[in-house]
């Protein structure tokens, strides 16, 4: 058997490993643009931040380790130029010698990833404007950092730009990121991206959303960076981190099936549309657990099991991949987001059905020292539990629930399992109750009919059928802050102070976090109103209310 593998890094390379560990007698030979087949890709932020402090560690398998260990032909600065399906054979350019030559598979798999989007901005070409891929960009983004530069600015605040941000921050420098969607991380529910974005504020990162560039000039000292709206900035360099494409175009060309947005078409072993082709990693189409969706998902830990999958099945292993679920974390100055699963934007762009809930637990027990406060988001269908996605924004143990809840979804678990789920307790690791344990309950106690919600986009101030509002905190809670129009009537006064409340409306409690608001929602069901909870309470209201000018 002989295995041709076009590209390295997460897909290519743990195809190859495997590949050698289910065959000793393969002939298995990766073939790489670059001159590292196998490095830390996201890892890239923190070298330049300092973090990382040598160049060395990103290189998860150096080549010489693939050749001695895994016993695999590597041959790096080698670009494939044509794939010949008739006759199974590859064109390879040595980019060193400059010679051609034709290699033969009887198995070849894709994993050419996928390149940064660099969108026609008059000026993008200038060599003062960088991207991250790979340790050529890092070294160069690197040198700038540490050397002069004292500005910059990035195009884009997805996972890259929020982490490059940060680190240039940690560098001393000063960081704009202009972003044209209005909300950065936009693959999370803007009220959950609220939190770290006044974070990132605080730090003295310069936030423009809903803003786009129209131009870079270069000037005597770096760049000058025009806005939509007009305004100028001042940078020594650029960062355009503003997604990223399939590099599919060699697919392509060889008549492999390649969706609209062009990635290659496969199936749950990883095959194309031709059997003796696999592709793996960015470029490749796979469907979404959820939804069973086509989707492009760049994520490493994906592209690891694909490789691995694509050298099962290649080798007559009953291996195929489930999907994937989007499970992904970014953290910027010791804050966390992380989420699993459909987002709400997503469900509403699916038309699919589904309920929220919004719950505000510590990471650990309050008593014990040292607990912070996270907000999780909880999607899930109104119609049997299933579990759809979840959101997580805090401080400590955020990626912990929602590696939990991503498992859920794994095992087709509802909301209703959450209840009973049993995960290790400590005071200084968690509660009796966990978190995961208390967004079940929350949860099934809507589907139950014990606790009706209400969410903040469904209040219609100023509308004939607006509900009355309830703020059931302290006093003290109240003149510190609450929601325009609401009415304060602590809990523990609530029982002999109904005779309050109008009986021709819907009463919306709330309290901080939710927990009085139910308690408040449960004692005037059982007294004949019409009472629901509001959900996210306060917090996630006040959350909403965050100044963002600039």
């Amino acid at each position: 058997m002989k295995i041709v593998i076009i590209g390295g890094v997460a897909g290519g390379a743990s195809a190859a490993a495997r590949a050698r560990r289910l065959s000793e007698e393969a002939e298995i030979i990766v073939l790489e643009r670059g001159p590292h087949p196998s490095f830390a890709n996201c890892g890239l932020p923190y070298y330049i931040g300092g973090e990382i402090s040598s160049r060395d560690k990103l290189l998860v398998a150096p080549v010489a380790m693939l050749r001695q260990r895994h016993r695999l032909d590597v041959r790096v600065r080698s670009e494939v130029t044509q794939i010949d399906r008739d006759n199974q054979t590859v064109t390879v350019h040595d980019l060193d010698s400059g010679k051609t030559y034709i290699e033969s598979y009887d198995k070849l798999i894709i994993a050419t990833g996928a390149s940064p989007f660099r969108p026609p901005i008059p000026g993008i070409e200038s060599s003062w404007i960088m991207e991250l891929r790979d340790l050529g960009d890092a070294d160069r983004m690197h040198e700038a950092a540490t050397a002069r530069a004292k500005q910059a600015v990035i195009v884009g605040a997805g996972f890259i730009g929020i982490e490059v941000a940060e680190n240039l921050v940690r560098r001393g420098m000063h960081v704009t990121i202009v972003e044209l969607a209005d909300q950065i991380l936009p693959p999370w529910d803007r009220e959950m991206a609220i939190p770290i974005e006044a974070h990132l504020r605080k730090h003295g990162v310069d936030i423009r959303l809903n803003e786009s560039v129209q131009a870079f000039e270069e000037t005597e000292h770096g760049l000058t960076v025009q806005l939509q709206s007009g305004e100028t900035l001042s940078a020594d360099f650029a960062v355009v981190s503003i997604g990223v494409r399939p590099e599919s175009q060699l697919a392509a060309d060889a008549g492999i099936e390649c969706g609209e947005r062009g990635g290659i078409r496969t199936n749950a072993q990883m095959q194309t549309n031709d059997p003796n082709v696999y592709a793996v990693g960015d470029v490749c189409e796979v469907s979404c657990f959820v939804s069973k969706a086509t989707v492009q998902i760049p994520l490493a830990g994906p592209a690891n099991r694909q490789g691995r999958i694509a050298a099962d099945h290649i080798f007559g292993r009953m291996s195929a991949y489930r999907g994937t679920q989007s499970s992904a974390v970014v953290g910027a100055f010791e804050m966390t987001a992380a989420m699993t699963g459909l987002s709400e934007k997503l469900l509403n762009r699916a038309a699919l059905n589904y309920e929220k809930v919004y719950i505000h637990p510590s990471d650990h027990a309050g008593y014990y020292p040292g607990a912070t406060q996270m907000t999780l988001k909880l999607l899930f269908d109104p119609q049997d539990g299933a579990i759809l996605g979840a959101q997580c924004v805090g401080t400590n143990g955020v990626d912990k629930r929602i590696d939990v809840l991503a498992i859920a979804i794994q095992a087709g678990m509802t909301v209703y399992d959450l209840e009973e789920v049993e995960l290790c307790y400590a005071p200084q690791y968690g509660h009796a109750k966990d978190p995961i344990n208390m967004a079940g309950f929350v949860a099934s106690g809507v589907l139950r009919g014990d606790q009706p919600i209400v969410h903040l986009d469904t209040l219609h101030p100023s509308t004939r059928d607006e509900p009355f509002l309830l703020d059931v905190r302290t006093e003290q809670e109240f003149a510190a802050g609450h929601i325009p129009g609401a009415t304060n009537i602590p809990l523990e006064a609530l029982r002999e102070r109904t005779g309050e409340l109008p009986v021709d409306k819907k009463i919306v409690a709330y309290c901080q976090v939710g927990q009085r608001g139910y308690m408040a929602t449960r004692i005037l069901i059982q007294r004949g109103y019409e009472a629901a909870n509001l959900s996210g309470g306060y917090r996630l209201w006040s959350n909403s209310m965050i100044d963002r000018a600039d």
